[in-house]
């Protein structure tokens, strides 16, 4: 059994790893490319992406609760009842997305805790408000997104992702540099580009559903359906608690962001780049989390609870293995990594500096990362966001700002990774431990029945 397990993680892991280093290669070309024109521009877009990735990821987080239930169903042989599963996730997406365009338009909150030299703020709040217009479409493909993965066609995605990333550079250049006729925008005009081409992703999605014959059996537009409370409330159950711990996740990151900007653009620049290689390093775990949280709800929802254990189990160990290949990685080429994104001299070393850090990090974020996503596939949901807030905010994000601010301490930007590499320790073992726990008791009440 354990063979066929690994193939189907690799089978369906690896599209999903193309279709995320696409997003993610999205925003290292942002990173690198506001980096040139200056540390304005870079603190702007970094700080900027920070405050709308921690609203929109929230949101996200909540229509994914629709993978675990599709694939359940999926698991069950049950393929009509995803359509309407899909059909009630989007309204709740139109929802979401009014709630987040509102808070993103208007991030003062954000901003004062920053607390950004006046020209950044400028640059932050073009790029915010130009980005909150591309939200409904981006929530819109999300919900295409779980659907799909949840049904084991994750290759739809990454083909998608990757037509909207050969768009990205030639539409940064034209909006960042003033080509065509459109106005040098600067920082700003990284968002321009993310909103076009997330309103064609989004329409190409909904089309490849509605016309491609391997979706007809979900009977995604066999009807019109208006919301229905009662299946808006579970998604809210087990949504909630999902989109909550994507808000823990990233807010340790932001808020940690938002903190080092104290320190100055220089250290906030380095930590940008820091922060945006460890999100491109989190994709290959990603990956890994997708297809064992999707192959654990199929396996619940066929029946087979030993199975969905083992592909938790051996899920965790690929993504521990991976990661430490990629954190020895780091670790040796730190410095040639800053000096990829930035040709301030200042900036490189802080940035090198926190890339260390990041190489162990990432090991203990990858065990984590997939742990969740399994128990994602039990619709285990509250204890692993309860987890991440005591492990995130409490250990990493609370201990960060004493070692980095506290009165015998002030060791800037690596007090802060200092303490979220303890706090993502912490979480990964409170939820591997969970997941065996539920897990087993699973196995042993299917064999009572």
């Amino acid at each position: 059994m354990l063979g066929p397990i690994v193939r189907d993680i690799f089978r369906l892991g690896w599209p999903v790893f193309i279709s995320q280093i696409a997003v993610m290669i999205n925003g290292v070309i942002d990173t690198v490319m506001a980096g040139r024109l200056g540390a304005a521009d870079l603190a702007a877009v970094g700080i900027g992406a920070s405050i709308y990735i921690s609203i929109f990821v929230t949101s996200m987080g909540v229509l994914i609760a629709l993978m675990p239930v599709a694939a359940q169903l999926y698991g069950a042989g049950k393929p009509a009842e995803i359509g309407e599963e899909v059909r009630q996730s989007l309204w709740m997406g139109v929802l979401l997305a009014v709630v987040a365009c509102v808070l993103i338009w208007f991030p003062d909150p954000f901003l004062a805790l920053a607390q950004v030299a006046p020209d950044v703020e400028v640059k932050t709040r073009s790029y915010l408000r130009t980005i909150a217009l591309g939200v409904p479409a981006m929530l819109m493909f999300r919900v295409f997104y779980s659907f799909t993965t949840a049904v084991s066609r994750p290759r739809v995605i990454m083909l998608l992702n990757l037509a909207g990333l050969a768009l990205k550079i030639p539409l940064n250049i034209v909006f960042m540099h003033g080509y065509l006729g459109m106005p040098a925008l600067g920082g700003p005009g990284c968002a321009v580009s993310t909103t076009i081409i997330a309103w064609l992703l989004a329409v190409a999605a909904w089309l490849v559903c509605r016309f491609d014959s391997g979706y007809l059996p979900f009977q995604v537009f066999a009807r019109w359906s208006w919301p229905c409370w009662r299946g808006q409330w579970r998604l809210v159950q087990l949504g909630l608690p999902i989109g909550f711990n994507f808000l823990v996740d990233v807010t340790s990151f932001t808020f940690m962001a938002l903190f080092i900007a104290r320190l100055g653009t220089v250290s906030s620049g380095g930590h940008q780049i820091a922060g945006n290689f460890t999100s491109l390093m989190y994709m290959m775990p990603l990956a890994m989390a997708s297809a064992s949280g999707v192959l654990t709800g199929q396996a619940i929802g066929a029946g087979d609870p030993r199975r969905a254990r083992l592909v938790g189990i051996v899920g965790i160990g690929i993504g521990l293995a991976c990661a430490c290949v990629a954190g020895l990685a780091v670790w040796l080429a730190r410095d040639l990594i800053a000096g990829l994104y930035t040709r301030d001299d200042e900036v490189k070393v802080i940035a090198a500096a926190l890339l260390a850090y990041v190489a162990l990090y990432h090991l203990f974020d990858a065990v984590s990362a997939i742990a969740v996503s399994v128990l994602r596939g039990y619709k285990k949901t509250v204890v692993p966001m309860l987890c991440n807030i005591v492990a995130l905010w409490g250990i990493g994000l609370g201990g960060g700002y004493v070692l980095a601010f506290g009165p015998s301490m002030h060791m800037g930007a690596s007090g802060f990774w200092i303490a979220a590499t303890a706090g993502v320790l912490t979480g990964g073992l409170l939820i591997v431990f969970y997941f065996l726990r539920v897990s087993r008791a699973v196995v042993l009440s299917a064999r009572c029945v």
